[in-house]
């Protein structure tokens, strides 16, 4: 099949800094789309123009309807990295399409603060929350965001100064590989320059101040990280579920009973893309899960509503489930474990006999391991220190064949 689309990054420097290939293709287009500020790049010829419609799958299928003409879709650098190449590439099969990246906002980014590109963490905040920023704060990393608009570094220079972090350092790099580029820095604490150009890029270097609070994305947050109503998966017996749900990059879990979301919460964080549902029937708990999702940098996580396995109904299939609670209600072990994708991980813990006998007889028929775990937590005893013991639990861990 001969690609009929072409996705075309173009920088700062309009048609001059593209290969003699790409001018070709922009050249030859028949349909030419891209934001206003592309398009202007472009001298007007024969070429229809389309600019981007909201909602953005209506430029998507426009794009679909024109199969067989010559089309050019501009955008900004490398159109691959968190770019609309990649929702095109979601919609056309391989032999539809060609991309020709040009120089992106990160690369241009290191090449001027001379870091190296692949010691650098890349965050976007277009069009995402900046609660995201909260899963990056540890002291030293460099980290390279792509800025949603002009008050991005504002807004950034906020957060981290609210998190202990006021010492980091800010740079700004707008227009980069253009004429109007302009570079400015300033600590978070410090920061009060006016709103920068909507074209910008934004450096960091982390630096924690003595009211920072460092989490690691190792399993294992301390309790208290999590606001929660005593319905909470201790710090221990939190890490031993984590490591027995092998949490994947892009993988999906569902936490069933998910009470403050710790669990959910920290398969996210573990892994690259994972995605999660915590399911929950309480409200309160369920305000208490999103607060926690958005305070620890995922507030992607997927609260829903109601009691499983009625409320399992609809959701994607899962690669994990952890079942925390609700081991006696009838049908749950069996609809997670058939909804569970060929090789998934189920987990269930249980605290009562009742749910450690489900849990037996459910071993005894289908498989799996079981495990007692019990902690001992040292604690004031008067003017001394004594163990006091954690409720033990029992644990299944399956995979499914």
């Amino acid at each position: 099949m001969t690609p009929w689309l072409a996705i075309v990054g173009i920088g700062e420097d309009g048609l001059d800094g593209l290969t003699p290939a790409a001018r070709a293709l922009v050249a030859d287009a028949e349909v030419l789309v891209g934001g206003a500020r592309h398009l202007q790049l472009v001298p007007n010829g024969r070429a229809e123009r389309m600019t981007w419609m909201v909602p953005l799958r209506d430029t998507v299928e426009a794009i679909a309807a024109r199969r067989g003409k010559r089309v050019v879709v501009l955008a900004s650098g490398d159109p691959m990295y968190y770019g609309i190449g990649v929702t095109l590439a979601r919609r056309f099969t391989a032999g539809e399409y060609t991309v020709v990246p040009a120089l992106g906002a990160v690369s241009l980014a290191c090449a001027r603060l001379g870091w190296p590109e692949a010691e650098t963490e890349v965050l976007t905040l277009h069009g995402r929350p900046l609660a995201l920023l909260n899963l990056h704060l540890q002291p030293g990393l460099r980290l390279i965001i792509l800025s949603e608009n002009g008050d991005t570094p504002a807004q950034v220079a906020g957060q981290l100064a609210a998190s202990g972090f006021g010492d980091s350092r800010l740079i700004v790099l707008e227009h980069l590989g253009g004429a109007a580029e302009s570079v400015y820095e300033s600590t978070a604490r410090a920061w009060q320059f006016p709103r920068a150009a909507d074209l910008n890029t934004l450096a960091v270097e982390l630096a924690a101040g003595r009211d920072a609070r460092p989490l690691s994305r190792a399993a294992g947050l301390p309790d208290e990280a999590f606001r929660h109503d005593g319905q909470l998966t201790k710090r221990e017996m939190r890490a031993a579920t984590l490591a027995a749900l092998q949490p994947m990059p892009g993988q999906h879990l569902w936490d069933v009973g998910a009470g403050c979301g710790s669990v959910a919460i920290e398969w996210m964080r573990a892994a690259r893309g994972a995605k999660a549902h915590a399911i929950e029937q309480d409200a309160g708990r369920r305000a208490l899960i999103a607060a926690n999702a958005a305070a620890l940098g995922v507030p992607a996580l997927h609260v829903v509503a109601g009691v499983a396995p009625a409320a399992l109904a609809g959701l994607p299939p899962p690669d994990a489930v952890f079942i925390g609670g609700g081991l006696s209600d009838a049908g749950l072990v069996e609809a997670c474990w058939n909804a569970l994708k060929p090789a998934g991980r189920m987990v269930a813990n249980a605290v009562t006999v009742e749910g450690e006998a489900r849990l037996a007889d459910w071993r005894s028929r289908t498989g799996g391991s079981l495990s007692r775990i019990a902690v001992q937590r040292a604690e004031p005893v008067g003017s001394y220190l004594g163990w006091r013991a954690l409720m033990s639990v029992t644990q299944l861990a399956a995979v499914k064949p």
